[in-house]
């Protein structure tokens, strides 16, 4: 969405909370190359596909940081042209990776909740813009606008729940029961922002889809899928791991010299298993307006209501870029569009897979790529499908890339008012405005509790802050106005602007809030500062607590900004919560995209003559 591609890799470390978004966002498992299997089919891309075998194959076999397998498939019209798997799917063993070999798909589940949700409103069971607790009588939230929250909110990510529920999101084991215990949590919650007011990558929306469908079917979300979607486009290969799989081909991670399984049990948001094969009679059905080999899946209106921008009311949204649709990233994806074409685009992470799937409805044509972590799956498929529809002749070159190189210095605008400390999902970023007009950006540090200087940027022609160091630029924004409760606000953000992908266009980011000074700590709070806690109620099979060990995490101050408690650890990252009582502490930003994604509250409770921390469903004790 939204995400970049609205996709865009996180610039700093992500932990398991931010996985399901982004692709590429941390690659846990240490991996072995393999070889590969070549399904034949005469196609109209033999360079394409050439160029593509040759790029995948260099990444399975990188010796300094091997991918263990890699799968794509193509398509044309109603023809899969290409179809190839590369690598193991299985390192200890070396078995070679098939077409046949599933990959958890991650965020492209996403677009299968959206595809649910579109088939409730054909059928007479919902609208997308009815508030769903009509549907959903016992969602609820401390907030009152939760009311206000429709269905188009929840897969557009604009319903302002907190993100992403952690507990149990990627697993060794299948845990049933998230979708049910993330309401349960919402109940316990504030929102982040109004709903409809901005948009910010967020799980827990698709994850409500869930028990949306459950209300109006009696059908679990997985059930409702296989019969409503897969079965009728012959997905055959496809399926949410809900148990231990008893047949079929999988690829497996390898973590500390162990191979696991990997169960992603937010089904709706990122928990669907497939082959890149089976995306393509997905990809069929979407270019066919809703029909898949003469049977009618979903409307064509539906369809069209999923590829529309979703951005286009939004008071607060910083990022032009950002155009997401319903359930896709991006429904004029950027590299595409410096092509004069339109795109559809979804990625998808999970805590050990990286995926990418491309609709071009002008073309007809499609691509998905799907692999372990550790290669970069945008740069991949936005290289192999331009070169397809140059080959095809839809376009007739290239796009210029984007230059790296910092353009002439210039006399800037006063950024006197832009110091400070800014808050964002992952760590808190210092802003020092130097009297000579540059910018210094510093990142507050675990290791050392202190800050880590980013770079030192200077004001240059095109209205940003660049060094000659960094690829990256910088700038700030204030966006204001009222929101739709008659509140009158004012956010300064600081910009990140990268080149994601295969170079082709921009993607401007918020990186971060400022956030201004606030009264003192209480002694209820001060007594906290310096404690840690420790993780005590997720599966002993959940991937935090197998590969990081359950790192305790800690609360902390920054002098630099009074008024605000620091927490997280590498798992959670590192948020600013303010005091909201001495047993409660809120969420302190409002960050578009893809760095005010996942925050949460902070609940405190005596507990057998101890105290307990409750961060969403995770529940904490004193270290």
């Amino acid at each position: 969405m939204l995400k970049s591609n609205c996709n865009n890799e996180d610039p700093f470390r992500a932990g398991r909370r931010q996985f399901l978004g982004y692709t590429g966002a941390g690659m846990l498992a240490t991996l072995l190359p393999g070889c590969g299997s070549h399904d034949d089919n005469a196609s109209p891309y033999p360079q394409t596909i050439a160029m593509g075998q040759q790029m995948i194959q260099q990444t399975v076999s990188n010796s300094a940081q091997p991918v263990a397998g890699i799968s794509v498939a193509m398509l044309k019209g109603s023809s899969v042209v290409w179809q190839q798997a590369f690598g193991v799917s299985s390192v200890p063993s070396q078995t070679t990776a098939t077409t046949q070999t599933r990959f958890n798909i991650g965020s492209v589940s996403k677009l299968f909740a959206a595809l649910a949700a579109t088939i409730l409103q054909d059928r007479g069971l919902i609208t997308l813009d009815t508030p769903i607790v009509r549907y959903l009588p016992t969602f609820t939230m401390l907030s009152p606008e939760y009311t206000q929250i429709t269905t188009r909110h929840l897969l557009s990510h604009s319903s302002g729940l907190p993100g992403t529920n952690g507990r149990n999101l990627f697993t060794f084991a299948p845990v049933p029961g998230y979708a049910a215990d993330t309401q349960a949590e919402l109940a316990n919650t504030h929102l982040k922002h109004l709903p409809g007011e901005l948009a910010v990558y967020c799980n827990d929306g698709f994850t409500m889809v869930e028990q949306l469908v459950l209300a109006m079917t009696g059908q679990s979300f997985a059930s409702f899928v296989e019969t409503a979607i897969l079965a009728p486009c012959k997905m055959t290969n496809s399926s949410y791991l809900t148990s231990v799989p008893a047949s079929g081909s999988f690829s497996y991670p390898y973590a500390k010299g162990v191979q696991y399984q990997e169960f992603v049990n937010a089904y709706a948001t990122g928990g669907l298993s497939s082959t890149p094969g089976d995306m393509m009679n997905l990809a069929q059905m979407i270019l066919g307006g809703g029909v898949f080999q003469g049977q009618r899946v979903v409307s064509a209106a539906g369809i069209a209501q999923m590829g529309t921008d979703q951005s286009t009311g939004l008071l607060i949204n910083p990022s032009p870029e950002w155009r997401s649709g319903l359930g896709w990233d991006s429904v004029q994806q950027p590299a595409l569009a410096a092509a004069g074409v339109l795109g559809w685009e979804k990625d998808g992470g999970t805590a050990f897979y990286t995926s990418e799937f491309f609709v071009v409805p002008q073309a007809q044509f499609a691509l998905m790529v799907t692999g372990n972590s550790g290669y970069d799956a945008r740069a991949l498929a936005e290289t192999l499908v331009l070169s397809a529809l140059k080959e095809d002749g839809t376009i007739a070159t290239l796009p210029a890339k984007i230059s790296s190189t910092a353009p002439p210095a210039a006399s800037g605008p006063s950024i006197v008012n832009a110091g400070g400390i800014y808050g964002n999902s992952d760590s808190p970023l210092q802003v020092i405005a130097n009297p000579d007009g540059s910018v210094q950006l510093n990142q507050w540090t675990a290791s050392t509790h202190a800050w880590t200087q980013i770079g030192a940027y200077q004001y240059r022609s095109d209205g940003w802050y660049w060094s000659n160091t960094d690829a990256a630029s910088y700038r700030f924004t204030v966006v204001s106005g009222t929101d739709g409760s008659g509140k009158a606000f004012s956010y300064r953000y600081l910009m990140k602007r990268v080149v994601p992908g295969a170079g082709y266009a921009f993607l401007t980011l918020a990186l971060g809030q400022q956030l201004a000074p606030l009264v003192p700590l209480d002694t209820a709070w001060q007594q906290r500062v310096g404690t840690q806690w420790t993780l005590t109620n997720d599966s002993p099979t959940a991937v935090p607590i197998v590969i990081l060990g359950n790192p305790p995490a800690l609360l902390t101050t920054l002098a630099e900004l009074p008024g605000y408690v620091l927490y997280g650890n590498e798992d959670l990252r590192y948020q600013l919560f303010v005091p909201l009582s001495d047993d409660r502490g809120g969420m302190s930003v409002k960050v578009p995209g893809n760095f005010g994604r996942d925050l949460y509250e902070i609940r405190f409770a005596p507990a057998n003559s101890a105290t307990t921390l409750t961060l969403g469903s995770s529940i904490y004790a004193t270290a």
